[in-house]
């Protein structure tokens, strides 16, 4: 299914739309509507996809496009925003503090400024220093959570070793205590 632009009343360009939320926009049939792969702005009644939208007892209207309406292009080819990373990168920063009380996991705050900077760079235009800025914030948030993991496997074994060690300790002084 296509999603759409279209030009409002007042000559701006509005999108993008399912067909179904274009109905909802209570589009008209005169009303220009574009999507990727279309050569130019069409009338919404003269796309196929969009019929549904009018009903067959309304006036044919001229199928001219209005002189005063002035199209303004949006870059429809623009790159999706990559990745941000925001919000991994504050949870492994956070919870494993807060768990863990490691302060290796304020490294986080590395992935942290990393994905604030995505966003920033993808409204400038700039989509290599946004790709590059996605990739560091990735990076850091994976070697913090491996650090996390790492620390928690290290209390675990901790814990093994205290609790074995207290096992032996206690099973000793009872053998002392009952000879």
């Amino acid at each position: 299914m296509n999603h759409y632009f279209f030009i409002d009343e007042t000559g701006k360009q509005r999108g993008t739309f399912s067909p179904e939320e274009l109905r909802r926009e209570n589009i008209k049939r005169e009303t220009l509507v574009w999507t990727q792969g279309m050569e130019q702005w069409m009338r919404a009644d003269e796309v196929g996809e969009l019929s549904f939208i009018f009903d067959q007892s309304s006036v044919a209207m001229p199928k001219t496009v209005p002189p005063a309406i002035k199209v303004e292009f949006e870059d429809v080819n623009k790159k999706p925003m990559p990745k941000t990373w925001l919000v991994e990168s504050i949870l492994v920063t956070i919870l494993p503090f807060i768990f863990c009380g490691s302060f290796l996991s304020l490294l986080g705050i590395i992935a942290i400024v990393y994905s604030a900077q995505v966003e920033s760079f993808y409204n400038r235009g700039d989509y290599s220093a946004a790709s590059d800025a996605s990739r560091s914030a990735g990076k850091w948030t994976k070697i913090t959570f491996w650090i996390f993991i790492a620390w928690i496997l290290l209390i675990v074994v901790a814990l093994f070793l205290l609790f074995g060690i207290l096992g032996f300790s206690l099973a000793g002084m009872g053998e002392l205590i009952n000879t």
